[in-house]
């Protein structure tokens, strides 16, 4: 299987933001946009893969900034790490007010996607070549999220086991929450 440099898979997805997408505030709705964040990682990643491709995981979705009806949204997304199976795409959305030309970072996240084959089981993706320091920083930054996401999963399924329904009370002392058990 022949490497594969990063700029070969990198995708851009843009799309009009129309009024059957927006919230009653007139914003866009947020599973607008991770929708179309889901859609640009497949096609980067299979893109990468050469075949088919399917979300594990997403990482860091934060809404910074609001994205107006009549904006047009781009979403530009690069594979920044492989593993054996799995590719992490870096996607960046960014919103255009096409009549002032003023462009804002809406939100950056990761995608992690696990390459399929035609049994439906895991398949080995291609190498990544990093050709620029900036291809080598994403691929540093993407090895460091995938240990610090599994020293939180470990962490989140050990709060998850050790609570004490019985210290209740002192644990809940301050929150705002009243308890009354039957």
């Amino acid at each position: 299987m022949e490497a594969k440099p990063v700029k070969d898979s990198q995708t851009t997805i843009t799309e009009l933001m129309i009024p059957s997408y927006a919230n009653f505030g007139g914003k866009i709705h947020g599973g607008i946009l991770l929708s179309m964040m889901d859609k640009v990682a497949y096609a980067c990643s299979s893109k990468h893969a050469g075949t088919y491709c399917v979300t594990v995981s997403v990482d860091k979705v934060e809404f910074l900034q609001p994205v107006e009806v009549g904006e047009l949204v781009s979403l530009k997304a690069s594979v920044n790490y492989v593993g054996r199976t799995s590719l992490m795409v870096g996607i960046r959305v960014e919103s255009e007010n096409v009549k002032t030309g003023v462009i804002k970072h809406t939100n950056s996240c990761f995608f992690t996607m696990v390459a399929k084959g035609d049994d439906n089981k895991p398949m080995e993706v291609p190498a990544l070549i990093l050709e620029n320091e900036e291809d080598s920083k994403r691929f540093i930054e993407a090895m460091r999220v995938r240990e610090i996401r599994e020293k939180v999963r470990i962490e989140m399924d050990d709060a998850k086991s050790t609570i004490e329904v019985e210290n209740a009370s002192e644990v809940l002392k301050g929150e705002r929450c009243i308890i009354k058990l039957s």
